[in-house]
Formats: structure tokens, C-alpha cells, sequence
């Protein structure tokens, strides 16, 4: 198991239940749900990541349950990992 399926679930039924249009991709050695073609949430390991965008990111940062979404060695801006 390469992503948290019970976790990938819950994703899918929060997107369903909000009706948000997504589709599942296979991506970083994980599973993300794209909306709108662009990255929306993805699960790495048991890692839940989020885009969250350029305006609040410094902000997410300081949050004890948000870090940096790192796995190259170099942060994305905009994405966040979150503990699920």
C-alpha cells in the first residue's frame, strides 16, 4: 500500500457529500484528487496533503498540525502536509 486507503475514503466521501466535481490520480508515489484539473488534496503514505494557496501558507506554517510539503528537497508553495 503505497497511500492510506481508509484515508483516500474519507476523501472521496467528503468530496462526494460537498458535491465537488474531482477525479483520482495516481501521482508522488500516492494518490491525488484533482478539481478543476489542478492538485486539491493527495495522500503520500499516511500523509494527507492540501493546496492551500500562496495567501495563507506562512500562516498554515505555524500551525502545530501543518508542515511544509517537502519530498524533493524543496517546499511547494501553495501545498501543505496536513495530520490527518
Amino acid at each position: 500500500m503505497a497511500y492510506n486507503e481508509q484515508l483516500a475514503e474519507r476523501i472521496e466521501q467528503l468530496l462526494e457529500e460537498k458535491k465537488v466535481s474531482y477525479y483520482a490520480k495516481k501521482m508522488f508515489g500516492g494518490l491525488c484528487f484533482m478539481v478543476d484539473d489542478k492538485m486539491c488534496l493527495g495522500i503520500v503514505k499516511d500523509e494527507l496533503m492540501a493546496r492551500i494557496g500562496t495567501d495563507g501558507y506562512s500562516e498554515a506554517l505555524q500551525k502545530e498540525y501543518c508542515k511544509e510539503m517537502n519530498f524533493t528537497g524543496r517546499a511547494m508553495k501553495g501545498y501543505v502536509y496536513i495530520e490527518p
